[in-house]
């Protein structure tokens, strides 16, 4: 099925307890992704994400604001290279928040 809903309204219509929803929003205080996406909009997500039925996985960037909005959820940090053009990028951590326990080895990620 393809949709063309605003995040929270998708969340809603596919809720089950059989369901493994990935939400990757724009990255909390950086620039380029042409849309609002205010911090009530994180709050949002992270309430979504503690009373749905089904399993969620979110990627922030690993700010102090995302660590408080989604306080409470699993987190696990992930560091990461970003690179555009070529060029040799530079060292940046991203959260990886889940609204479950996953089993998995965090330091291959």
């Amino acid at each position: 099925t393809i949709e063309h809903l605003d995040w929270k309204a998708c969340i809603t219509r596919y809720d089950r307890p059989d369901t493994l929803f990935y939400l990757d929003p724009p990255y909390w205080q950086t620039q380029g992704y042409g849309v609002p996406f205010g911090l009530e909009e994180y709050y949002a997500m992270a309430e979504l994400a503690r009373r749905c039925q089904g399993q969620m996985i979110i990627s922030v960037n690993d700010h102090p604001d995302m660590r408080r909005v989604f306080e409470g959820l699993e987190m696990i940090a992930v560091n990461t290279t970003y690179s555009v053009g070529g060029n040799n990028g530079h060292k940046a951590s991203e959260l990886v928040i889940c609204n479950f326990r996953p089993e998995v080895d965090a330091s291959r990620l």
